[in-house]
């Protein structure tokens, strides 16, 4: 296989996306790229072979069309699907139709589109974009996500819980489809544990019932905003539970962390996590509120078995050096591919 020149990796208005799941993918990429000696750029003139993009904003098709005119590959990464979009700003399910039509218009521009699971791969084959689609996880840096007391009892201390506090832990945007307003009912369910949710949305974008959900007044709910990947490793390494009430994804990666980190982990059940994720094998799983609510009381009082270690298995399949071997591979063909 002949080696790449240099791949120029793609993502417009970086301040809008830095703090959500396709920012930390972007950032993931680089690091997967550097493990495996993949030389890459961020600059749009500098020369490059292959772009990666991984937005959908019209500069980013733009630049897409351009590097195709000058004779280049383009891969387009499926972080988005019509599905995801849906129950997340005001407006949203209104506009999901025209969003679909925006998001053909763009993965079907490029060679090849990259998507992060079998399952948001099997959507984007519903929308007839005639061209090849791999799906690969966005990975996660294993290095880095492990436990840690230290940073463990920083957290405590910055937030003011007790060694004995149970502390249940959520990690998403403000938004219905993260399945925040359930996190708010559970939280009423259960004063006896501490709900604390990462993560931030503007509220001026967000429909009102999510705006009250966030500004509920709970003794025991918390919503510290967006924090950095330090304060959120502490918050992996001193809760006793990690829970994932979204909807929809197409991977999730603050769910890798969790399983990284070797935290119990509770989602709810739905079809993306079907075949990778099972329950009661490597993570548990809820369909609704009244679930969850038993399933987080067995778990915390260890009534049912630690599934850590099947749940790190998961993480570790995805580790970011393994994905950047891939990511390797699939630029070396596409190129190869192009040069028959």
């Amino acid at each position: 296989m002949g080696d790449i020149v240099k791949v120029l990796l793609h993502s417009d208005n970086q301040k809008a996306i830095e703090k959500s799941g396709v920012g930390r993918a972007i950032r993931h990429q680089m690091k997967a790229l550097e493990l495996n000696n993949v030389e890459y750029t961020t600059d749009p003139d500098d020369d490059y072979d292959i772009i990666h993009i991984n937005t959908i904003f019209l500069e980013s098709y733009l630049m897409g069309v351009k590097a195709k005119m000058q004779g280049k590959k383009v891969i387009f990464h499926g972080h988005s699907t019509e599905e995801d979009f849906r129950n997340s700003f005001v407006l949203s399910n209104q506009v999901a139709p025209l969003f679909k039509v925006w998001l053909k218009t763009c993965y079907s521009s490029a060679d090849l589109v990259l998507t992060p699971t079998p399952y948001s791969k099997k959507l984007l084959e519903g929308y007839d974009l005639e061209k090849p689609i791999i799906d690969i996880s966005n990975g996660i840096d294993l290095s880095f996500f492990k436990k840690d007391f230290n940073y463990a009892e920083e957290f405590r201390k910055k937030f003011g819980f007790k060694k004995d506090d149970k502390v249940i832990i959520a990690v998403g945007l403000f938004i219905e489809r993260k399945g925040i307003i359930d996190f708010v009912e559970l939280a009423k369910k259960h004063p006896e544990y501490k709900f604390v949710w990462f993560g931030h949305t503007n509220l001026r974008v967000v429909p009102k019932k999510i705006k009250e959900a966030v500004k509920t007044e709970l003794d025991n709910l918390f919503f510290p905003g967006y924090v950095s990947k330090e304060v959120l490793k502490g918050a992996y390494s001193f809760a006793s539970l990690f829970i994932f009430p979204t909807y929809e994804e197409t991977e999730g990666i603050v769910l890798l962390e969790a399983l990284a980190m070797k935290i119990p982990v509770l989602i709810r059940d739905i079809p993306i996590y079907e075949g990778w994720l099972k329950d009661g094998e490597n993570v548990y799983k809820a369909k609704n509120n009244n679930e969850f609510s038993k399933k987080i009381k067995d778990i915390i009082a260890k009534k049912v078995p630690d599934l850590t270690e099947e749940g790190y298995k998961v993480a570790e399949a995805r580790d970011i050096k393994l994905i950047g071997a891939k990511l390797k591979d699939i630029y070396n063909n596409l190129l190869e591919e192009s040069s028959k």
